[in-house]
């Protein structure tokens, strides 16, 4: 399997330009209410997990109708639908993992959905958010941003300082530099090039792409 789109329930704000990220050949699952998106898109979800407590009667309709497949969950769970649905797309081993309206809403659940893609064992599949306007990943290593001149980035540390940073293709560049978390240096660079890199030595970054534009074909 190629890649795996999740539809979370977060916010999900330019359906047109969510809409610009998607491929034909995606498996399109989704977590719980994040079927809202799905249908708005006039997809049809290959599979909705969860406890199914987030969906309004007209979007169960619509489900229904579909045949959709649903893989069920009691309410009282340790897990939130969208790490249920990481885990199921993680157990279908596909070479990328993108979610969708994952930010937004509920500052809980954005800061948890954020930590869900900081876990280290989930580095076997190629994971980031992306909406279409904004998309994030962590660097562990090395990361590319592709984008537009003049599209925006911020790097962030995620729980502790992260040393050795070297960028290439960014307005204020760094070389070798600290970043640490109680600061806010890292937050709105500016791409000079189609394709920005990321490298650090130690630690966690957090890497926020906010796009000035649609985003190229991914």
């Amino acid at each position: 399997m190629n890649r795996i789109i999740i539809f979370a329930n977060g916010d999900l704000h330019d359906l047109e330009r969510a809409r610009a990220i998607l491929r034909d050949d995606d498996f399109i699952l989704c977590a719980d209410g994040g079927a809202r998106h799905a249908l708005a898109l006039g997809l049809s979800p290959n599979l909705i997990i969860g406890d199914m407590d987030s969906l309004n009667d007209a979007e169960w309709q619509k489900v229904k109708a579909g045949n959709m497949p649903i893989e069920l969950f009691p309410r009282d769970k340790n897990e939130t639908d969208l790490e249920l649905a990481l885990d199921k797309a993680s157990e279908l081993n596909p070479n990328e993992i993108v979610v969708v309206a994952a930010l937004g809403g509920r500052i809980d659940h954005t800061l948890a959905n954020i930590a869900l893609l900081s876990d280290p064992k989930r580095t076997t599949h190629a994971m980031c958010f992306d909406d279409g306007v904004e998309a994030l990943q962590f660097c562990r290593n090395r990361a590319e941003v592709y984008g537009r001149s003049g599209d925006l980035i911020s790097l962030i540390p995620w729980g502790a300082s992260v040393c050795g940073i070297r960028t290439e293709n960014l307005k204020w560049e760094l070389d070798h530099e600290t970043l640490f978390p109680e600061k806010t240096r890292g937050v709105s660079n500016e791409m000079t090039a189609d394709v920005a890199f990321v490298e650090i030595e130690s630690g966690l970054l957090l890497i926020v792409h906010r796009r000035q534009s649609l985003p190229l074909s991914l």
